[in-house]
């Protein structure tokens, strides 16, 4: 107690100092609420949303049935994604996809992507067979079919191998779609 204070001004001094103590108390019970917070919810943040903030970035995948893949994300659908490596393309399912590097500390939610970023994988096939480009289809067990995208279904896509074999695959058992040409 200063010997110049009065008693107003001692019990005003008490007081700023209860309310600085317990401001500081808020802040730490805030902070500690909010990060509580913000990890209940990240459960919610999907890969595609990851990846969605991540188009232009330099990412290495590591993909199922592939192995690595370097390039740039050049487009995200709903499942899949389109790196442009150094001499390639690829179409990859983001289901196979095992491992990234490089993504984006951000998330973009799903309300916010933009109507082609809804596109499935179906689409982007589609894009192929209109093209006609030759490709190879991995698939997530590791085995690969050089072909031409002739038509895809709801859940497949047909191919025609060099040989002239007719296949269908499923989406589910491809990992990625490297171009060819």
């Amino acid at each position: 107690m200063a010997p110049h204070e009065s008693w107003d001004e001692q019990l005003f001094a008490l007081f700023d100092d209860l309310e600085g103590q317990a401001a500081a108390r808020f802040e730490l019970e805030r902070d500690a609420e909010l990060v509580d917070r913000s990890r209940s919810v990240y459960h919610r943040v999907s890969l595609d949303s990851r990846l969605v903030a991540s188009l232009g970035e330099q990412l290495t995948l590591e993909v199922a049935g592939v192995g690595r893949i370097d390039g740039e994300l050049q487009r995200v659908g709903e499942g899949w994604g389109l790196m442009s490596g150094h001499a390639q393309d690829w179409i990859v399912r983001t289901a196979a996809v095992r491992v990234v590097q490089g993504a984006s500390e951000r998330s973009v939610p799903e309300v916010a992507w933009s109507p082609l970023h809804k596109l499935g994988l179906g689409s982007a096939l589609r894009r192929l067979a209109e093209s006609q480009a030759r490709c190879i289809v991995h698939l997530v067990e590791g085995t690969q079919h050089e072909a031409l995208v002739r038509r895809v279904g709801s859940d497949f896509v047909e191919v025609l191998t060099p040989s002239q074999a007719r296949l269908l695959v499923a989406f589910e058992s491809i990992s990625a779609v490297q171009s060819r040409d």
